[in-house]
């Protein structure tokens, strides 16, 4: 990859995405693969007047040394010092950047369920700081980079050279780094989703109906105060902020025990730090799911539901064109940033508060009664086809097309 494209994405990343500000702190979590790029942050951070940049490596290998060979108690301990470390920059006001380019078979030897205990620790531990990025209270972003076993697992039949340069090119074209201005093309095109998002929280539905081809045939109740999102994001004092780069979805919260029906997976689900679950199928009653199966991963998909009792239900629903860029491209990812924003997805766990209207004067107790599904984690799972049917349906019975041919209808 070029390097002057590289520059472009840093300055996308720092300007857009987290939208860093004169005087604060950006805390970046990368892997130790990705550090020409994030050097390229770090330089562009201090362009913009960032007053520290605090980057925390992570290297994928060593990870998995652990998971294979450490003790079992210490998947039940988590670090004082790495808590602290988190909430002391949230506390100041910092940002953070995620730099997600994980190898999507990095833990298929090790037990799902050393996963799972660690996971649920880790989640629990950070409850406070995954409660402040969800709320909005902290600018924070997600991007990518290739790294080998990545690039590998998307292009199979490339040397691994040609491999992370296929993929760069993919990367580069879905977070518009072709465009001659990337920061105004984003622009465009986040006024654009913002122009869907306004017709949605105009209509007030109480109900959406899923179906396809493949069995789906699920309906999800919508909670009276919900609100439908997309794209950009807003801190308190105003400022503005990108989450996901690249992002095509427009997103809201299902009520909590309003889902039942069947649901099938179009895509691989990309579990973090666990494996891959695939050909997979969820069931609902009352908004729990009550059964579910998949071709491979089966224990993997055990465990994600198993994660704690908001994990058997349901935090988000999102719309995404089938004819989406990213959905263009023809390629699967492997990696959720990538593929939630080439189709239409739910997510297992927790729900978004700022999809909830007035949630920032509410308990917990308070959103639990209005729909709010809280839990330790967040897993998008994509359930998009080229013939999914999706209707919003209102209070009095009205059904207005949403989805046809797996495109948007309004």
């Amino acid at each position: 990859m070029e390097q002057a494209l590289i520059e472009k994405y840093a300055r996308l990343v720092v300007w857009v995405g987290v939208h860093l500000q004169k005087g604060q702190t950006l805390v970046i979590s990368s892997p130790i693969e990705c550090a020409p790029f994030t050097r390229s942050i770090v330089h562009e951070a201090y362009a913009a007047g960032a007053k520290n940049v605090v980057v925390n490596w992570e290297d994928e290998r060593t990870e998995q040394l652990k998971f294979l060979e450490a003790p079992d108690e210490i998947f039940r301990e988590f670090p004082e010092w790495q808590k602290q470390f988190y909430h002391e920059y949230l506390q100041m006001g910092a940002a953070f950047l995620k730099i997600a380019a994980p190898d999507p078979d990095l833990m298929k030897d090790v037990d799902p369920h050393r996963l799972g205990v660690y996971y649920h620790v880790m989640a629990g531990a950070l409850a406070e700081y995954q409660q402040r990025l969800s709320g909005n209270l902290n600018a924070w972003s997600v991007a990518a980079v290739p790294t080998k076993k990545w690039a590998q697992k998307v292009f199979p039949d490339c040397t691994e050279a040609e491999a992370v340069e296929k993929l760069w090119q993919a990367i580069a074209a879905c977070v518009r780094l072709d465009a001659d201005d990337p920061v105004a093309a984003w622009e465009d095109h986040i006024a654009a989703l913002k122009q869907h998002t306004a017709y949605l929280n105009q209509q007030h539905f109480r109900q959406l109906r899923y179906r396809n081809a493949a069995g789906t045939d699920l309906t999800v109740d919508l909670p009276e105060n919900h609100v439908w999102c997309s794209g950009r994001e807003q801190l308190p004092d105003g400022t503005c902020f990108l989450p996901n780069i690249p992002t095509e979805e427009i997103f809201t919260l299902p009520k909590k025990t309003g889902v039942n029906g069947v649901v099938y997976g179009s895509k691989p689900m990309t579990v973090k730090g666990s494996g891959v679950v695939e050909n997979f199928c969820l069931t609902f009653k009352d908004g729990k799911i009550i059964d579910f199966t998949a071709r491979k991963g089966l224990d993997t998909l055990r465990e994600l539901i198993a994660s704690d009792e908001g994990s058997r239900y349901l935090g988000e629903a999102a719309l995404v064109p089938f004819d989406s860029p990213i959905a263009k491209s023809g390629i699967l990812f492997w990696n959720t940033l990538f593929d939630e924003n080439a189709a239409c997805h739910l997510a297992i766990g927790n729900a978004l508060e700022f999809c909830l209207a007035g949630s920032g004067d509410m308990t917990a107790e308070q959103m639990e009664e209005q729909g709010f599904n809280h839990s330790v984690i967040h897993q998008d799972f994509m359930i998009g086809t080229r013939d999914l049917e999706i209707t919003g349906i209102k209070a009095d019975g009205q059904e207005i097309p949403l989805m046809r041919q797996g495109n948007l209808a309004f």
